[in-house]
C-alpha cells in the first residue's frame, strides 16, 4: 500500500502543477475566462460531479463487503462503480463535443482542456483498475477477508480521482 501512496503523491504533485498553472493564468489575465469565450453550462457538470461524488460511496461497499468475506458483494458494488465512472466519462465526451470552444481558442479553452482530459485518462486508469479487480474477483478464494490489497488499491486510487475532480469542479465551473 506505500507504494500506492507514493504513486498517489507524485500524481498529486502533477496536479497541483496544473492547478497553480491554472491559476497563476487566471490572476495574470485581465478578464478570466477571456472576453468571448461562451458561458460554461453547469447542469451536465453537476450532474457528472454528483456521480463521481456518489461512486466513492459506491466503491467504498464494495470494501466492505469483502471484508467481510462478501465476493459477491465486492463484485456487485464494484460493477455499481464501474458504470458511474463509465457513465461519467461518457459525460464528459458529451460534453466535449457540445462546447462552443476548441482546444485553441484562447488559454482558458487550452488550460480547461488539458485539467479536464488529464483527469479523465485518470477515470479511465481507475475504471481500469475497477475492472482488473472484477476480472480477478470471478476466482474463487482470489480476494477475502485477509486477502484485498487490489480492493483497496483500486478503491484509494478512485477516491484520489474524485478528489481531484472536486477541486477542478470547483475551479473550471464555479469560480
Amino acid at each position: 500500500m506505500f507504494g500506492v501512496i507514493v504513486f498517489l503523491a507524485a500524481e498529486s504533485m502533477i496536479f497541483l502543477g496544473l492547478f497553480m498553472a491554472y491559476l497563476t493564468f487566471r490572476a495574470v489575465y485581465p478578464t478570466w475566462p477571456p472576453e468571448g469565450t461562451p458561458e460554461r453550462e453547469l447542469l451536465l457538470p453537476g450532474i457528472n460531479t454528483l456521480i463521481l461524488i456518489g461512486s466513492s460511496f459506491v466503491i467504498h461497499q464494495a470494501d466492505t463487503a469483502i471484508k467481510q468475506n462478501d465476493v459477491g458483494g465486492l463484485r456487485k458494488w464494484f460493477g455499481i462503480t464501474a458504470a458511474m465512472g463509465a457513465i461519467f466519462l461518457v459525460g464528459q465526451i458529451y460534453e466535449y463535443h457540445n462546447l462552443e470552444f476548441g482546444l485553441t481558442t484562447n488559454l482558458y479553452a487550452s488550460t480547461f482542456y488539458v485539467l479536464t482530459g488529464f483527469h479523465g485518462l485518470h477515470v479511465f486508469l481507475g475504471l481500469c483498475l475497477i475492472l482488473a479487480v472484477l476480472w480477478r474477483a470471478r476466482r474463487k478464494d482470489h480476494y477475502s477477508s485477509e486477502h484485498h490489497f487490489g480492493v483497496e488499491a483500486a478503491e484509494l486510487y478512485w477516491h484520489f480521482v474524485d478528489v481531484v475532480w472536486i477541486i477542478l469542479f470547483i475551479l473550471l465551473y464555479l469560480l
